[in-house]
């Protein structure tokens, strides 16, 4: 039976029949989602560099859109 490697622990499990797979326990399914939902994992991005003109367009589509859920 192929075992994988929690990420959370580091300790051996089996993949097959594991209902917390890829983690070994409940308890550390929940401490990788406590992790996410407190901002401890993020994926890197580069921050936006918006011309003027950006904003402008974005500001104007923004405004199409408000005025279409209106009607």
């Amino acid at each position: 039976m192929p075992k994988v490697t929690c990420p959370i622990c580091g300790k051996q499990t089996d993949w097959e029949g594991n209902e917390y797979r890829p983690f070994c326990t409940e308890r550390c399914k929940l401490l990788d989602l406590g992790a996410w939902v407190s901002g401890e994992y993020g994926l890197p991005v580069e921050p936006a560099s918006l011309t003027d003109e950006d904003l402008a367009e974005l500001e104007r589509l923004k405004a199409i859109r408000q005025e279409a859920s209106e009607e």
